[in-house]
């Protein structure tokens, strides 16, 4: 094994330069955190309310536009049976950031809340929130891995070192700049990573493009000619399955805790909502270069090459497509400015994940239900910062587990679809209609039918089969939206349970001490109260997380 000595300088001078520019931001923390004392924490976890919108802007691209994003692309592009019809990424990322300005923005910033958590706190108390934190914290550190078994992937093509090594490194660097400056460090690394991805992924994609070992990817396209056309196919039996997995990354987005940070770190519902549309417009255009890269492994002839035979899909490689084309079709300047691109991706979703996480675990769950609201804001900032470097751990540990991207990618995506999406549209949406008893009935449910319905990625088979299933490889694959199926009856069974309790309660059909989740509470009507009578954070306002009766007009009460 021979070093790639000049990559290996780049990716080195890369991590210092995204380092320093931690510690550059970190120092604007600490003066932001001086002007705000008693809000030091939210100044780590929401960056005081006052994000530049540019910086806005580029942090929620960057954040999105991950390693998982860039590899999982060109993967699905590659395999012979996928193709272009069937990267739903670029799309599904792009509908679910204007899906959260149509709907989530206005909500969250009107209760200026700091995590994605706090309407279930408000709504059903510290025991229920507890258990809904953990889908949410498994699908970042499944998030985690995947964008560092991204960059482990590509730096052992192209730099030739182990791969564990270089995820270590990677985590380990992420982690150091995340811990110095929180939101504020994540940010305007993300400034630098975005740029670096633009420029080095367009300027990779005319050099594979014109390869002597490759065809022509306009004929490929639609002809066979070293593997099936990677454009793909889409039967009518598989528009289920396509819609299945548009859904899961379209309403799963919306779940996670990095995308309120960004929406929430913005000074006005619109700046939020600007920074969600022109992110949605950028999913879209760095979504192309992963795209053409992965059309272009498809049309090459592998023998012609110092790769050689087999192929990299034979050899089970498909999910390190991308940095093999930049490596064995490309000059090595243009490989080094592609791993560039890559690393840049991988650290600006990484420290996003792990921020997102740590913010969860120490305002949800150690502040508000292990320490009773009693932490002083220097030990939730400390909790942030062990968080980051357990839950960095714990990431960096799955992420030497497999060598395909698209694996870890979808369960994140797949955790917060099936579990939290139906919890989050019902306390956001059908508040009025729920209770404690239906999100967990709810929540048992949602895990319940999603481990019957099997999971082809893990050869885990279906012990519920839907119409349409069909073995592939010898595993069950459901062609039926199973997830859009399990996400559906969850969300069925929190109102369904949450009316039965609430009649059996207020019936006195079963008896009040029973009541842990407080469906006998008096009643209190807009009429009772006056709006300016009633505190923030009284137990009405709580029972509507998204809009306070402050707010409220006195004809409004009428």
């Amino acid at each position: 094994m021979t070093v790639n000595i000049p990559g290996l300088v780049s990716v080195v001078v890369f991590y210092l330069v995204v380092l320093g520019t931690g510690i550059w931001a970190s120092k604007k923390s600490k003066k932001e955190e001086k002007k705000c004392t008693g809000k030091e924490s939210e100044i780590a976890m929401v960056g005081g309310r006052n994000l530049n919108i540019w910086v806005s802007i580029f942090t929620t691209t960057a954040t999105w536009i991950g390693g998982g994003f860039i590899l999982g692309n060109a993967e699905v592009t590659y395999l012979p049976n996928k193709g272009l019809l069937w990267v739903i990424a670029p799309i599904g990322f792009a509908l679910n950031l204007i899906v959260a300005a149509l709907f989530f923005v206005r909500p969250v910033h009107k209760r200026k809340y700091v995590t994605v958590m706090d309407p279930f706190q408000e709504k059903y108390g510290d025991t229920l929130t507890s258990v809904l934190f953990i889908p949410s914290l498994l699908a970042d550190v499944f998030w985690v891995a995947c964008i560092l078994a991204a960059l482990g992937g590509t730096m052992s093509v192209i730099l030739d070192i182990p791969s564990h090594l270089a995820v270590i490194i990677s985590a380990a660097v992420a982690i150091m700049y995340t811990l110095l400056g929180g939101l504020y460090s994540v940010a305007y690394t993300d400034v630098i990573q975005l740029f670096l991805m633009l420029l080095g992924l367009w300027f990779c994609v005319p050099f594979a493009l014109l390869s002597p070992a490759s065809a022509d990817i306009t004929f490929t396209a639609v002809n066979e000619l070293y593997q099936p056309p990677w454009i793909g196919r889409l039967e009518l039996r598989d528009v289920g399955k396509w819609l299945d997995d548009l859904l899961m990354l379209t309403m799963g987005g919306v779940c996670y805790q990095a995308l309120y940070q960004r929406i929430l770190a913005t000074a006005t519902v619109r700046q939020a909502q600007i920074t969600c549309y022109a992110g949605a417009a950028m999913c879209i255009i760095l979504g192309v270069p992963p795209i053409l890269i992965g059309a272009v492994a498809a049309s090459t002839d592998w023998n012609q090459t110092s790769y050689g035979l087999p192929t990299p899909y034979e050899q089970d490689k498909a999910g390190s497509i991308l940095p093999i084309v930049l490596q064995y079709l490309c000059p090595p300047f243009v490989s080094i400015a592609g791993i560039g691109a890559i690393a840049a991706a991988v650290m600006s979703s990484i420290d996003s994940a792990l921020l997102s996480s740590s913010s969860l675990f120490a305002r949800n769950i150690y502040k508000n239900i292990i320490r009773r609201k009693k932490a002083s804001e220097r030990e939730i900032l400390c909790v942030v910062k062990v968080s980051v470097l357990l839950f960095g751990a714990l990431g960096t540990g799955l992420a030497m587990t497999t060598s395909s991207v698209f694996v870890f990618w979808y369960l994140s995506g797949d955790m917060m679809y099936g579990v939290v999406c139906p919890q989050l549209l019902a306390v956001f949406f059908l508040s009025s209609y729920t209770n404690g008893y239906g999100s967990a009935v709810g929540l048992v449910a949602g895990v319940s039918l999603r481990y019957l319905m099997g999971e082809p990625t893990l050869r885990l088979p279906p012990l519920l089969i839907l119409p349409g299933c069909r073995i592939e490889d010898g595993v069950h694959v459901q062609y039926f939206p199973f997830r859009t199926t399990t996400m559906l009856a969850a969300l069925a069974v929190i109102l369904l349970v949450s009316r039965l309790a609430s009649f059996l309660f207020l019936h006195g059909l079963l008896p009040e001490r029973w009541d842990i989740f407080g469906v006998r509470r008096p009643a209190i009507t807009l009429r009772d109260v006056a709006p300016k009578e009633l505190p923030e954070d009284s137990a009405l306002n709580s029972a509507l997380p998204f809009t306070s009766l402050n707010d409220a007009k006195p004809d409004a009460l009428e």
